[in-house]
């Protein structure tokens, strides 16, 4: 079977989002799925071709309407496509999670492996808040661009994202305060079939009753800047912000730990130099560390594994961390 290079291109200004070679990429059956490869490993996972699906009519926070939804790409896949199973799925793995009382955390950093290898990590994280579900109305939810090269970063242009719990919208106003940074561009093609903000949906909208959504697809972008467009919509207590992320890829259980470890020590340190190698969102966490030293907030650790202690073997996996970031003041201990 023959892979061949594909070539994404964004009709955006050169400086900011650029044509490049989208991952190696092969066809293996019908249906629309296609298998990309990762880091040239060989390793992949299968997502489908998915269109923007327009509406009649969808008006946003800024009042200006959109007609586009984001459809889900890798419903089936990563997580249940059956709305009754995705539910009972994430209220089964939040229901395993320790009840947490106190200070809800301003930040979260959660990973986006498939639900079966890294839900439990995620529950973990989102237990941090689930006492805050009619408090948190907006989400800030930043994670790589996994399949399109961004030089910078970008917000969708669709004015919805959809799952198979019901629909997202996007939040008009933070939207637009992204906008005006130099590096942040509108764009669904980094979002179209990006899993990274895609899975955390649904542990949202379990959680939450009621929210808006600013999902930024990040590209190379330096601490400082995702820092600054972070500041820019930080907001107060009614704002959530996450940062997606897992850890190290492909290595042997144990070697895996150790690399973690470490990891883990810079980000409790809020060490904004984590490389590709450390953590695949690394370019969000740099951003949130960055924000974090500039805020004087500490990140502490909620809980570790890797996809050798859930549903992988031992001989390549992936290892996934859960944070939460609390804002000086809050009464929160480390």
């Amino acid at each position: 079977m023959h892979s061949a290079f594909a070539r994404t291109h964004v009709a955006l200004n050169a400086t900011v989002v650029q044509h490049m070679p989208v991952l190696s990429r092969m066809n293996v059956h019908d249906g629309g799925f296609t298998k990309r490869s990762f880091n040239g490993r060989g390793t992949g996972v299968y997502i489908r071709a998915i269109p923007i699906m327009r509406l009649t009519a969808m008006r946003g926070n800024a009042g200006k309407v959109s007609t586009r939804v984001r459809l889900p790409a890798v419903a089936g896949l990563f997580y249940p496509d059956d709305p009754a199973e995705l539910r009972d799925s994430v209220s089964a793995y939040l229901a395993q999670a320790p009840t947490v009382a106190g200070p809800a955390p301003k930040a979260l950093i959660v990973p986006h492996a498939g639900y079966v290898y890294s839900g439990v990590i995620a529950a973990a994280a989102y237990a941090q808040v689930a006492h805050q579900r009619r408090q948190i109305r907006r989400i800030v939810l930043i994670g790589p661009s996994h399949r399109v090269y961004l030089r910078g970063m970008a917000v969708p242009a669709s004015g919805v994202f959809q799952t198979p719990l019901g629909m997202v919208p996007i939040d008009g106003e933070l939207k637009q305060r992204a906008l005006t940074h130099e590096q942040v561009v509108e764009s669904d093609t980094p979002h179209a079939s990006e899993h990274s903000l895609e899975v955390q949906l649904p542990f949202l909208q379990t959680l939450f009753d009621d929210f808006t959504l600013l999902p930024i697809a990040l590209g190379s972008a330096s601490p400082p800047a995702v820092a600054a467009v972070l500041a820019d919509v930080w907001g107060g207590a009614e704002t959530l912000v996450l940062v997606s992320s897992d850890l190290s890829h492909y290595l042997p259980y144990e070697e895996a730990r150790e690399v973690d470890a470490e990891t883990i020590a810079a980000i409790l340190r809020s060490e904004p130099s984590l490389t590709g190698e450390q953590a695949c969102g690394c370019i969000g966490i740099n951003g949130l560390s960055f924000l974090a030293r500039q805020r004087d907030a500490r990140i502490a650790e909620i809980a570790r594994c890797n996809s050798g202690d859930t549903a992988g073997d031992r001989s390549r996996v992936v290892g996934y961390g859960a944070f939460a970031l609390h804002e000086p003041g809050t009464g929160t201990t480390f």
